[in-house]
């Protein structure tokens, strides 16, 4: 174990010997830290963290702050992180409100400068989260899902898995499983490049270009496309995009009405 001599680290924490606490780095009472992490100089990982293998946390970063709820009363609440995460400088990460609620983050993630992850939010594995982007309290990003730099999400939005937001877009309702935008609350197209690039096979993508055509390009009402999609399309994907949309509390981002629909 490397700490160096001007970092505060409580007793009361768990740090395995292979980990390396920078200088001027804070680490809390009841927190884990698990093999081959590095904390670079002034990060903060405070009480009721537990960062699995391999995650990097660099300056000013700070894991594990107190929710920003008028709700939360000081009770025991927890970050939960996964292996190999990155969180660069002045990242914020905030616990649960609840008594035992928890903040969930996967595997593989990478969080850029100043981003903000809100109490009990739910991150999947291999996200990027980019500069200056916001996600306010339960949100949740699926898997492998790209939001681009100074997003603004809303409380409770989903964010579907392989889906790509871009710069500066607001949602405040759930944005499909392999969609990509570059407006507020609208899918402008399907995330093609970010289907290549993770090795999806050529057959599946013309059936995701398919979904998206009858769901978005038809002008049918989201009831009747679902039918229709369910009907003509068949595959893990397709049921997780049309489950993803059943399942929505918040209601789903609609087509670009400004876009020709054929």
């Amino acid at each position: 174990m490397s700490i160096h001599p001007t970092a505060i680290v409580s007793k009361n924490s768990e740090i395995d010997k292979s980990a390396d606490i920078g200088p001027y780095a804070v680490v809390e009472d009841d927190v884990i830290i698990g093999p081959n992490c590095k904390l670079h100089a002034g990060a903060y990982v405070l009480k009721g963290s537990r960062l699995g293998a391999g995650c990097i946390v660099h300056t000013g970063a700070c894991l594990g702050g107190e929710p920003q709820d008028i709700a939360f009363k000081g009770t025991k609440s927890y970050v939960i992180i996964g292996a190999h995460n990155v969180f660069r400088e002045h990242v914020t990460v905030h616990r649960g409100t609840e008594d035992g609620s928890s903040t969930v983050i996967g595997d593989n993630n990478y969080f850029m400068c100043l981003s903000h992850i809100a109490h009990n939010c739910k991150i999947g594995n291999k996200v990027i989260i980019c500069n200056n982007s916001l996600l306010a309290g339960h949100v949740e990003v699926e898997d492998m899902a790209f939001v681009s730099a100074n997003c603004l999400i809303h409380q409770f939005v989903r964010i579907g898995k392989l889906s790509i937001i871009g710069g500066g877009v607001r949602l405040n309702k759930d944005f499909p499983p392999y969609m990509s935008t570059g407006d507020d609350n609208v899918v402008t197209a399907y995330n093609i490049i970010g289907l290549r690039r993770a090795g999806i096979s050529p057959v599946i993508r013309d059936k995701i270009k398919q979904a998206y055509k009858i769901l978005y390009r038809q002008g049918l009402n989201m009831g009747n496309a679902l039918s229709k999609l369910e009907s003509a399309l068949a595959g893990e994907e397709i049921k997780h995009l049309a489950d993803f949309i059943k399942e929505s509390k918040r209601g789903v981002c609609a087509a670009h009405s400004n876009r020709d629909k054929h």
